[in-house]
C-alpha cells in the first residue's frame, strides 16, 4: 500500500528517480526525458535510433543527471529483454517506465496490400510493444518489491474516429493501450505499482504535419494551438510524483479540448 502525502513539501518531486523511456530519442519521448531530467531524475533512453539516442543522452547528461542510451526494439522480445536487463544493471532500480515508442501509418484499410503490413506494423509497435515492455519492466518492479510507476503514451485517437487521419491501426492500438492500462492498474496495484496513461492530442513531434493541416486542426482545438512534448512530459512528472500516489488506472487527456469540442 502506498502511503498518502502528509505535506505539500516535495509532493511533486521526482528528484533521484530512475526513469526508462521507450522511444525516448525524439518527439514526445524527448520532451518527457527533458521534463524529468530538469527536475533531477535520471534517464534511460530506449530506442531503435542509435544516433538520435546517443545524441539525446549526451544532451540530457549536460543537465547534471545520469542519462544513458540503450538500444531497444520493443517488438523483439529477446532484444527488449536484453535492454531491460542492461537498464537494471546500469541503474540498479527503475522507478518509472514510460511506454512511449510508437508509429503511425495513414491509409484506408481496404487500400492496403493483402499482407496488411501498414496495419500490423503499427499494432506491433504501439500496442504489442507497450505490452512487451510492461511485462519485462513490470515483472522486475514486482519482484524487487519496491513498487513503481508505469505511464503509457496513448492518444486522443483511442477514443475518437477521424476522417482527417485514416489510421485504423493507430486508433485500434491506442484504444487497446487505454484498456490495457486499466487492466494492468488492477493487476499491479497489490504490488504498489501504479499504471496510468497520458493521451495527447495534436502535438509537435516527429510525426509529419503540413502547415495547412496544423492550421486547420488548431482551429478545431478550443485552446487554439498544438501541444508541446514538454507539456506531455509535465503530465508524466505529475503522475510519477508522490502527489499522484492515489492515482492509478487513469487515462489523462492533454489535447487543448479537442475531444470535448466534439471532433
Amino acid at each position: 500500500m502506498l502511503p498518502p502525502i502528509t505535506s505539500m513539501k516535495d509532493a511533486f518531486s521526482v528528484k533521484g528517480l530512475n526513469v526508462a523511456i521507450t522511444g525516448g530519442a525524439q518527439g514526445i519521448g524527448r520532451g518527457i526525458g527533458q521534463a524529468f531530467a530538469e527536475l533531477g531524475a535520471n534517464i534511460a533512453i530506449l530506442d531503435v535510433n542509435r544516433e538520435a539516442g546517443e545524441r539525446e543522452a549526451e544532451s540530457i547528461s549536460n543537465l547534471g543527471v545520469k542519462c544513458v542510451y540503450i538500444y531497444c526494439d520493443v517488438t523483439d522480445l529477446d532484444i527488449l529483454k536484453t535492454a531491460a536487463e542492461e537498464t537494471y544493471q546500469r541503474f540498479g532500480v527503475i522507478d518509472v517506465l514510460v511506454n512511449n515508442a510508437g508509429v503511425s501509418k495513414v491509409g484506408r484499410l481496404l487500400d492496403m496490400d493483402e499482407a496488411l503490413r501498414d496495419f500490423y506494423d503499427v499494432v506491433d509497435i504501439d500496442l504489442y510493444g507497450m505490452v512487451n515492455s510492461t511485462y519485462f519492466f513490470g515483472k522486475r518492479m514486482r519482484d524487487t518489491g519496491g513498487g513503481g510507476c508505469i505511464i503509457s503514451i496513448t492518444s486522443v485517437c483511442g477514443r475518437i474516429t477521424s476522417e482527417t487521419f485514416l489510421t485504423s491501426g493507430y486508433t485500434v492500438s491506442k484504444a487497446g493501450m487505454d484498456h490495457f492500462t486499466r487492466q494492468m492498474a488492477l493487476e499491479l496495484a497489490p504490488h504498489s505499482i501504479r499504471v496510468n496513461a497520458v493521451a495527447p492530442g495534436f502535438t509537435h513531434s516527429n510525426f509529419y504535419m503540413t502547415p495547412d493541416m496544423e492550421t486547420r486542426l488548431s482551429g478545431k482545438t478550443p485552446l487554439g494551438r498544438f501541444g508541446e512534448p514538454l507539456e506531455v512530459g509535465a503530465m508524466c512528472v505529475y503522475l510519477a510524483s508522490p502527489a499522484a500516489s492515489q492515482v492509478t488506472g487513469g487515462v489523462f487527456l492533454i489535447d487543448g479540448g479537442y475531444v470535448v469540442n466534439g471532433n
